[in-house]
């Protein structure tokens, strides 16, 4: 079974590592967070990467990072094999949840699936359309007096 380790700007990492456990708790132990520091040297970066991953134990991972180009992600990419390792950029809660709740799939599933989550799971939400203290009246408001509803 992959492991996941998000790696993203100080503190996204472990703030979506704990946003993780509100729904799947049982599978953040297969999950780590590295958060980057503003100040941190990529050469440290890299080193911190290959620890975590060695922490984890797991025989591929994904990795989830915050920004495409950024650091985080530029770190991550230079670590990963692209067979056992494989990067993800742009992670959302979305994303991470998709990808803890398929984490028994293989990996380039587990990749796909992390991808449509992320994707799917952004879009423009409109207003609810409620009518609140407003008077059901039509006295107050005739719409064949409105030039703008006909």
């Amino acid at each position: 079974m992959p492991a996941i380790l998000v790696v993203a700007h100080a503190p996204l990492a472990s703030a979506l590592q704990a946003v993780a456990a509100h729904v799947y708790a049982e599978r953040t132990r297969q999950m780590m967070a590295l958060d980057v520091a503003a100040d941190a040297e990529p050469a440290a970066i890299e080193s911190d990467i290959r620890a975590a991953l060695e922490r984890l134990g797991a025989d591929e991972a994904l990795i989830l990072t915050d920004m495409f180009g950024a650091t985080p992600c530029n770190a991550a990419r230079r670590v990963a094999d692209g067979v056992r390792v494989r990067v993800v950029a742009g992670v959302n809660v979305p994303m991470l949840w998709r990808a803890l709740c398929y984490l028994g799939l293989q990996l380039d599933e587990l990749v796909a699936r992390a991808v449509d989550g992320g994707t799917n799971g952004v879009m423009h939400v409109p207003p609810e359309n409620r009518r609140q203290n407003q008077s059901n009246s039509s006295a107050l408001h005739d719409q064949d007096d409105d030039p703008h509803q006909q």
